[in-house]
């Protein structure tokens, strides 16, 4: 894959100075995926599944279209593809539906101080509904999750296992095929938030054989407002819908009503078409170049870049064992917040605070931590411009007494 090349397809980088290392927080997107979205607005813009008249049955062909490359990208089936608003909807989703109506007191659910907030906050609520107790996996010392740990909180009562296929703060990626399979062994279920894998790593859901499997549109340069959910037809059929409204019943009487089959029952009230169809646009783009070279291009960035990082003193990175293209670091004694806004006068884009992951950040001992992380369009010029910005950083703060 040639990102120079690539770069030309974003509008963003049509400013040449400007260096984007945040696709952690949300991909840039490509104009094929723009144009995607134009086409439905100029030439349908209309609703889906219940129009009788030609655009609408073209608009729901194209929304349904998309939900056929997402089974495909993943390994699933049609009926197990749930459109819905991103990925923090997606994991509440299973969460409330699935959580709420199978657990008890007696139970046990395992997250990790790994998880996005998204991750764990849905499965505090249920624990604080149902009783169920949160168990944390211990990390390692480099702050991973290995299998021997999980092994120590896995047990008969464990219900539900909620984990991050790759951590948003630290990059990692877990031993999550073996979780599942140990977990299945005692009964549980798994839950995992796929947002970081989906965009830079092949998932093949039978395969890994997980019950349910979250991630967003707009990390993997598809629009906001869309995400998936993948659950196994057998327990999405069991599930009761959280949501109610026009599209998602099938009959209703006066005091009750019935629901559409799966994924229809989940998907209430005129869904997210455009970011669907976007979706699906970003999907074929992805498949165009590869996710495997994507992956093995956002290693060696991120590998050279900890190399350079390594020759400055005063820098203090993280996660330098990372398999993915995310670096966490600090510049010693001076806040991330503060560090950050020396960044966005060079035009670079990257993150500064907790990442919406603050159990992490409290593990790492800091109050916050800077964050770049790398994707298609990123090439070594824009890691040696990364490097140069943070040596200058760090002399300028020392200069002023920090």
């Amino acid at each position: 894959m040639d990102p120079y090349k690539l770069k030309k397809d974003f509008p963003v980088l049509d400013d040449e100075t400007l260096i984007y290392l945040d696709t952690a927080a949300s991909s840039l997107k490509p104009k094929q995926v723009i144009k995607k979205l134009d086409e439905y607005y100029e030439k349908y813009s209309v609703n889906v599944h219940r129009g009788v008249y030609n655009l609408s049955y073209v608009a729901t062909e194209m929304y349904e279209d998309s939900r056929n490359k997402v089974s495909a990208f993943i390994n699933a089936d049609f009926n197990e593809i749930i459109f819905t608003r991103g990925a923090s909807s997606a994991l509440n989703l299973v969460a409330t539906s699935y959580g709420l109506n199978n657990l008890s007191s007696t139970d046990e659910i395992i997250v990790s101080e790994l998880e996005h907030h998204s991750q764990v906050l849905p499965w505090q609520n249920v624990s604080n509904i149902t009783k169920a107790k949160l168990v944390y996996v211990p990390l390692n010392k480099e702050g991973r999750i290995t299998i021997e740990n999980f092994k120590k909180v896995l047990n008969e009562n464990t219900k539900v296992v909620a984990l991050n296929y790759i951590s948003n703060v630290m990059g990692y990626i877990a031993p999550i095929k073996e979780i599942i399979k140990l977990s299945h062994e005692v009964g549980a279920i798994v839950s995992v938030d796929a947002a970081q894998a989906a965009p830079h790593k092949r998932i093949d859901v039978k395969d890994l054989d997980c019950d349910f499997l979250s991630f967003s549109g707009h990390k993997m340069l598809g629009p906001t407002g869309i995400g998936v959910l993948y659950g196994k037809s057998k327990l999405l059929d069991e599930m009761p819908p959280i949501e109610f409204g026009g599209d998602m019943n099938d009959n209703v009487d006066l005091y009750e009503a019935s629901w559409k089959e799966i994924p229809y029952k989940f998907e209430t009230g005129t869904p997210g078409i455009a970011g669907a169809i976007g979706l699906g646009a970003a999907i074929d783009y992805i498949e165009s170049i590869g996710l495997e070279e994507i992956a093995i291009h956002e290693k060696e960035l991120k590998d050279y870049t900890i190399k350079k990082l390594e020759e400055l003193k005063d820098i203090t990175v993280y996660n330098k064992t990372a398999e993915t293209g995310i670096i966490t670091f600090n510049i010693d004694g001076v806040h991330p917040h503060d560090a950050v806004t020396f960044f966005d006068g060079d035009n670079i884009c990257m993150r500064a605070g907790h990442h919406c992951a603050q159990l992490i950040i409290k593990w790492l001992e800091v109050v916050a931590t800077l964050r770049v992380s790398f994707y298609l369009y990123n090439t070594v010029e824009d890691c040696d411009k990364f490097v140069e910005s943070v040596k200058n950083a760090r002399d300028f703060f020392k200069s002023v007494g920090f």
